[in-house]
Order: C-alpha cells, then sequence, then structure tokens
C-alpha cells in the first residue's frame, strides 16, 4: 500500500473517539458512577465485536455505515436499559430515550465528519491510495474502471489494464501483466473472471499468494464459482476478494499485539529474569561462544529480522543448516534445551520487540523460502502475519525440521488455516496445547 504509513491507526483512533463520546455523554445524561459508565463501554465493545462494526473499507458507502450504527445503537441501548433496570437505577426512561437520541447523533456528525474528511484528503494530497490494474475489456470492467476515476476519494489509483483482446488502450496482454505488476509495485489486481479460463485464474492466485498481492475477481452473472470468495460492493459493481485476514483488522491486531506484549513481559519478568544468567553460565561452561544465538529470518511481508535463541550448538561454519536427529553440533545442554523448547524461550524478547508474535507461522531460514516459495501452493501466504514462536502446526506434529515434502506442505496447510481463522480463543489452544506438549515430549523435538 502507498502512501499509507498511517492508515493502520485509522481505526483504533476511531474506536478510542467513539468510546470517548459514549463515557462523556453517559456521565452527562444518565449517570457519573464509575462501574455503570464502564458496564457501558464493555457493552459497546463487545458489540462492535459481534455485529461487525467496524469492519469498515475505504469503498464502504455511507448508508452501509448508519445503517451499522443504527443496528449497534438499538442493542446497545437495550443493554443499558437491562442493566439499569436490573441494577434497580432511578433514572427514568425518558433520560435514556434522549440519551440514545443525542449519541445517535454525535456519532452519525463525526461519522459522516470522519468519512467526508478521509475522502477530501485522499483527493487533495493523493495519500492513502492503493496502485491497481484490471484483468479483462469488457462492459462490467469499464464500468469498474469507471469508478476508479471518476472517484477518487475512495483511494484506489488505476494504473491500466490488460486483455488479450485487440484494444489500443490497452497496457499489454495478459501474460504481461504479471511483469508489470511487479515493477510497477500494483497493490490490488481485479480480474474478470468472464474472460480467464481456469488455468488463468490459478496463475493469479498463485502468482498473488508468492508476491502477496491482493487478488479481486469481478464475477459474471453466473452461480459464483467458489464458497470462499467475499462479495462486496463497489458503487453497483460486485467485487469478489479472494481471502479475508482476521488480523487485517487493525481492532484485532492491536488486540493481539497488546496480548503478545504482556505476555513477553510477564515471561520476561517471572522467568528470562533468572534463567538467562543461571543458564547463561551452563552454555558458557559447556563450551566458548555467545549465550545467545541469533540469525536473520524472514517476518511479515518477508521483512527481515534477528531471531533469538539460547545458543544450542558448537560454534560452527553451518548456522545455516537446519538441525537433524543426532546432530553431531548438537552439546549436551543443548539437547536437553531443545527436547524441552527452552531454546526458544528468548524469542519473548522478539515479541516484545515486535517482530515476532506468541502464535503464528514458524519463521523459515531465508533458503526455505526461495525452496519452497515457488514449489509448494501458497507457501509465501505465510508470510502474512508475524511469525510465532509457537503454531497451530507445531502443535499438530510438524514441528523440527523438514523431512519430507509431505511436512512443509502439511505445515503451510496449518498455517494459512491459522491466518484465515484466527482468533484470540485459538490462540490460545495453542498456548495450551504447546505447554502440554513440552511436558508430554514430542518425537520431533531434536
Amino acid at each position: 500500500m502507498h502512501n499509507n504509513r498511517y492508515s493502520k491507526y485509522i481505526r483504533p483512533l476511531l474506536y478510542g473517539i467513539d468510546l470517548l463520546i459514549i463515557y462523556l455523554l453517559s456521565s452527562i445524561l444518565l449517570t457519573n458512577h464509575l462501574t455503570d459508565l464502564m458496564f457501558f463501554v464493555v457493552f459497546w465493545i463487545i458489540l462492535s465485536i459481534s455485529l461487525s462494526f467496524y469492519k469498515v473499507y475505504r469503498f464502504t458507502k455511507i448508508t452501509e455505515i448508519i445503517a451499522l450504527l443504527s443496528k449497534q445503537m438499538m442493542i446497545f441501548v437495550l443493554l443499558i436499559f437491562t442493566y439499569l433496570y436490573i441494577s434497580k437505577s432511578n433514572i427514568h426512561w425518558t433520560s435514556i430515550l434522549g440519551y440514545f437520541l443525542w449519541l445517535f447523533l454525535a456519532l452519525n456528525v463525526w461519522r459522516i465528519f470522519l468519512y467526508e474528511v478521509f475522502k477530501k484528503y485522499r483527493i487533495i494530497t493523493g495519500s492513502n491510495y492503493r496502485k491497481v490494474v484490471v484483468i479483462g475489456a469488457n462492459d462490467v470492467t469499464k464500468r469498474l474502471i469507471n469508478f476508479f476515476d471518476t472517484m477518487p476519494g475512495y483511494g484506489y489509483r488505476y494504473e491500466g489494464f490488460f486483455t488479450d483482446k485487440l484494444d489500443d488502450n490497452k497496457l499489454g496482454s495478459i501474460d504481461q501483466s504479471f511483469e508489470y505488476i511487479i515493477e510497477d509495485e500494483i497493490d490490488e489486481i481485479y480480474c474478470s473472471v468472464v474472460e480467464l479460463d481456469n488455468n488463468d485464474l490459478k496463475r493469479f492466485v498463485e502468482f498473488c499468494d508468492v508476491h502477496m498481492k491482493n487478488l479481486k475477481f469481478i464475477p459474471d452473472n453466473k452461480e459464483l464459482f467458489s464458497k470462499n470468495l467475499y462479495l462486496n460492493y463497489y458503487d453497483l459493481i460486485p467485487i469478489l476478494s479472494l481471502r479475508e485476514i482476521p488480523l487485517d483488522d487493525p481492532i484485532k491486531s492491536w488486540g493481539k499485539r497488546f496480548f503478545d506484549f504482556m505476555l513477553a513481559l510477564f515471561v520476561l519478568l517471572t522467568i528470562l529474569s533468572w534463567l538467562i544468567p543461571i543458564l547463561g553460565l551452563i552454555i558458557k561452561l559447556e563450551s566458548k561462544g555467545p549465550i545467545f544465538f541469533s540469525q536473520n529470518r524472514p517476518g511479515i511481508k518477508e521483512k527481515g529480522f534477528f531471531c533469538y535463541k539460547f545458543r544450542s550448538m558448537y560454534l560452527n561454519s553451518k548456522s545455516e543448516d537446519s538441525a537433524s536427529r543426532n546432530d553431531p553440533r548438537i552439546t549436551k545442554v543443548g539437547e536437553f534445551i531443545r527436547r524441552t523448547s527452552i531454546d526458544e524461550l528468548p524469542q519473548f524478547l522478539n515479541v516484545l520487540f515486535g517482530d515476532m508474535s506468541v502464535v503464528g507461522p514458524r519463521p523459515h531460514l531465508w533458503k526455505q523460502n526461495e525452496l519452497y516459495g515457488t514449489k509448494i501452493s501458497k507457501y509465501m501466504v505465510r508470510h502474512l502475519v508475524k511469525p510465532g514462536i509457537t503454531g497451530l502446526a507445531q502443535v499438530k506434529g510438524y514441528r523440527g525440521g523438514i523431512e519430507s515434502n509431505e511436512d512443509i506442505v502439511n505445515r503451510t496447510k496449518y498455517d494459512i488455516f491459522y491466518i484465515e481463522n484466527w482468533s484470540i480463543l485459538l490462540d490460545l489452544y495453542i498456548i495450551v496445547q504447546t505447554i502440554a506438549n513440552v511436558f508430554k515430549g514430542e518425537d520431533k523435538a531434536y
């Protein structure tokens, strides 16, 4: 995404200002009891998650935003009314009605104001935009192109279209589009399914997985061809998105980051604070070298970072090679800390710094990315989220070295399932299962 450095803060900021408005109006019009006010804030947060209230995109119409707000407000006020009734509050129902009207008005005015400000901001500054190309040339793609050209406030910068048809205005053929997308750093590709056969569709899916591009489909009037596609409308034009990733939502992403930070801080203060000097001394006494082993690994969006571990091997010239069973490079203390996964604990420092998450796809070696990136279907999708200390693939038995093609295929499948189905409950399940596996012991922990 181009010129979009601060866009990830927009939704959390919106969330925060909404809660501030609710808190202030509640304290002025209903009650100044802190317990009551905190319950109101919690009600709003729970409802917004349940009703996907903040799941709003740049192409979302203002009428849809108002409709979402109306739905949220109705249930919110019913919850408040129920709470006040149960708590035997003496607040009259007319005060609740007045509160509802003022809150509805305030949030609507605030939302419409912000909506218009961002549209004007994109038009005037040219910031917060996404570069897009269209694959295909027909009536529907022409309407979509017209939408991009005439609605600059939505933040799409249309670069051109590709087709195998004869057309003087095209940028090139469909085959030529792949090179252009990479060289021109295109963010989103809109494919008309009318002009693409199954092989073409497969090529685009694999290409976008490898190069981490957003792929969207413009459907024909026939039955939708995949239950995993998500339907949205740009004006009146139907657009199919290939996948939705929960952690693309800034609220969920910030929630996961807060959870990661607090857990990493807890581990650092309660475990690593005394374990590092004790284990560090044992490591130094057994073999020469540093206490920690650091290695550059690919992280989110393939951005490199240094991954930390307790050193479990003698110093050697083959640090880029994964460990194998009965590896002679592994020290005696190294054998123990690898079998119990203690060697991974310094990665909580990576979590604290923001390079990793507690749960996520394990960071592979760069040479493994080169080896599997184009050979294993959807392998590069793993890099759409932060790598983790543990992951779903690991608790399902696919940890350690990659001994067969089946290992990397299944590991990739579990990683993608995690990315597309993330929830805080799934993270908790994986953490609990990881701890259980440590005490139970694992065959591939070497």
